[in-house]
């Protein structure tokens, strides 16, 4: 193998902070839209909720007293700063008015009482603001930034002689693109449609600055969103100079012997956060793999090359003798599936991740492009021999299936990594994944990131008809449930299901989760 090119400390600096000026200089100008409710609903003195009624800018007027509220419902997931105008009807304010404002990505969140919030997540992220207003009229400007298709204002108390008049309500609704310049989806089939035209309001919410893997939380560039974000991307927006900050976002801001953090923060400054899965560092590679591919930028990716490579060095670490990866040698996400066996996930993983740097090795010799002496060639061979370890040790001729880690443990994870990564291919690879659904292991999926590969796996196989079936159930099952935008995380026999001890603190526009769009424009769009 070839030396790493981060020996030269001084050279990894300049080249660090270069690219930290790069991403400065792709920030993005942000499409600022002005956006009413499109209904509201009021209730009086917590007794029955009155009918839903069409809000009319400027001639929606609502006089409000203690114990009254209202819900505004700004008819889809919006991303944006509130301004509230307030007035007063009645004697003079003779007392402050004092209010409780909440926001909701579904509108349940509105009843729900932070107050019981046990989750290890903190409760600040929780959108819900309390203010006194000693005069009015006032124009509230709210300064944080939302993630909510419902706002509801809650009048704690008010003087008796006076009530609070909300005169209007207007968000400016804030993204890197427009929605508005993506076609419909072609397809007479309404599910599909829906399912695409939440895919694109999911992930152009959550294209602000960078990719932010949700805008309500946590508001960073997660490197596993990164990849589905970036693919998605590509089949809609196209906003290949997002991509391009993300990379170079990644590349600057890494530990101290080069590895890439899980997530990054871009505001108010840059850092990496201290947070490092294995997977994800990988996934780096593969999303420039994909960046190569597309945009043909063969410049930005020479550049960035270096820094991929850094991972596959640091990735080889983590395995033995036998070339299998040493379980819990390094943190690894693949999903939030509690007592997950993460081993054999890992392992494919990698065998991708040098797969997917010999397609940019061969990219960038074919455009004559200086490179480092490791060939497409060494990265197959090398590929081969951790594939040939997976056989030797992972499969099961009992089971027809993968295990993982020491307790042998069979998941969906293991057989759709494999599959993916191409240590199973063909007819095999077919019948393994059609196994794998008859025998339904109890390691199933529960977030729309495992679903995604899954979906993959399936046309990797050739199974596009149970591909869009799988798409229909799972993404579908949440437009079912009223979802605007797609959620974080998703169990059908628990849709409650939280990682955090509260769901409250659940994000429900996520990035990972907008990839539905990618495969119905895209591998399986000739069965649509």
């Amino acid at each position: 193998m070839t030396e790493s090119y981060w020996i030269d400390e001084s050279l990894k600096r300049k080249t660090v902070q270069d690219f930290i000026e790069k991403a400065k200089k792709l920030y993005p100008v942000l499409i600022h839209k002005y956006k009413n409710p499109v209904s509201y609903t009021e209730q009086r003195a917590k007794e029955e909720w009155l009918s839903t009624k069409e809000y009319l800018s400027g001639a929606t007027w609502i006089e409000l007293k203690k114990d009254d509220r209202v819900i505004y419902d700004f008819g889809h997931h919006t991303v944006g700063y509130i301004t509230l105008d307030f007035d007063s009807k009645g004697s003079p304010q003779d007392a402050p008015a004092f209010l409780h404002i909440k926001f909701g990505e579904r509108r349940n969140e509105l009843f729900e009482d932070s107050a019981n919030h046990e989750g290890w997540l903190s409760k600040s992220w929780i959108q819900e603001e309390w203010y006194h207003i000693d005069e009015l009229p006032l124009l509230l400007n709210m300064q944080r930034r939302y993630a909510f298709q419902y706002l509801m204002i809650e009048v704690i108390d008010v003087s008796k002689k006076y009530r609070l008049v909300v005169k209007d309500v207007r968000c400016d609704a804030v993204s890197a693109v427009d929605t508005k310049l993506i076609q419909p989806l072609e397809t007479k089939d309404e599910l599909l449609r829906k399912i695409d035209e939440v895919s694109i309001r999911t992930l152009a919410n959550c294209m602000q600055t960078f990719f932010e893997d949700g805008p309500k939380r946590d508001r960073r560039l997660w490197l596993g969103d990164l990849y589905l974000q970036a693919l998605t991307d590509y089949s809609t927006f196209q906003d290949y100079g997002m991509v391009k900050r993300c990379l170079y976002l990644f590349a600057g801001l890494t530990a101290e012997n080069g590895m890439m953090g899980a997530n990054v923060f871009a505001e108010p400054k840059f850092v990496v956060d201290d947070t490092f899965f294995f997977d994800y560092s990988l996934l780096f590679v593969y999303t420039l793999a994909d960046y190569a591919q597309i945009t043909g930028d063969l410049e930005t990716v020479q550049e960035l090359w270096p820094s991929a490579y850094r991972q596959i060095e640091l990735a080889r670490e983590k395995f033995n003798d036998q070339k299998l990866f040493i379980e819990d040698s390094q943190p690894c996400f693949i999903d939030w599936k509690d007592g997950l066996s993460k081993q054999t996930s890992a392992q494919a993983i990698f065998i991708e991740a040098l797969i997917r740097a010999a397609e940019i090795v061969d990219l960038l010799k074919t455009q004559g492009q200086v490179l480092i002496a490791e060939s497409a060639e060494m990265l197959r061979r090398e590929a081969d021999l951790y594939k040939e370890s997976a056989m030797q040790y992972l499969w099961s001729d009992t089971d027809q299936l993968f295990y993982s880690g020491s307790q042998k443990q069979i998941s969906y994870a293991s057989q759709v990594w494999m599959i993916l990564a191409g240590v199973v291919k063909g007819e095999s690879a077919r019948r393994l994944i059609r196994h794998c659904i008859e025998v339904n292991p109890d390691m199933n999926m529960v977030t729309p990131y495992m679903n995604h590969y899954f979906v993959e796996a399936l046309i990797k196989c050739g199974e596009k008809e149970l591909a869009m079936e799988h798409i229909k159930k799972y993404w579908g099952g949440m437009i079912e449930k009223s979802a605007d935008t797609f959620w974080e995380l998703y169990n059908p026999d628990d849709p409650e299901e939280t990682p955090y001890g509260s769901s409250m603190v659940n994000s429900y526009c996520h990035a990972w989760s907008c990839t539905p769009t990618y495969f119905l424009r895209g591998a399986i769009s000739d069965i649509i």
